[in-house]
């Protein structure tokens, strides 16, 4: 019997990332962006955590996912529960986590087949440094 390897390449999956951006099958990003499964990643006008807005999660709203991974940056942090409220009122739920975390907690719930938000706060320059392999631990 012939074992044929299944093809993710119509999804979205998160190949690597590290202090400069983020892989997503194989294509570089090197600034925040939100990335859904089924949908090409796009921009996210964010750059630092403290400038998230209730309209940075309402641009999000308009895809109805299930649940949202905020990637924070290095660090874990957690927004106001007003900012997502818009979010929260129609049960989707957002769990803040590091974004290397973020990243492959998104693969996991993708490969589930859950309807997943990674959103991802990603500074326009950092130091770089040796890329990690998303489906291994930092």
């Amino acid at each position: 019997m012939k074992l044929h390897a299944s093809s993710t390449q119509q999804y979205q999956t998160v190949t690597g990332y590290d202090a400069s951006g983020v892989e997503i099958n194989a294509e570089h990003f090197g600034y925040s962006l939100i990335v859904m499964p089924e949908t090409a990643p796009r921009a996210w006008d964010v750059t630092r955590f403290e400038d998230l807005t209730e309209t940075h999660f309402e641009q999000i709203l308009a895809d109805a996912p299930d649940v949202v991974i905020l990637g924070t940056g290095e660090r874990q942090r957690f927004v106001h529960p007003k900012l997502t409220a818009a979010l929260t009122m129609r049960r989707i739920g957002v769990e803040c986590m590091d974004s290397q975390a973020a990243c492959r907690t998104y693969n996991i719930l993708m490969g589930e087949g859950r309807k997943v938000t990674l959103a991802l706060i990603l500074p326009a320059t950092l130091p770089a440094a040796q890329t990690v392999t998303a489906g291994t631990p930092a």
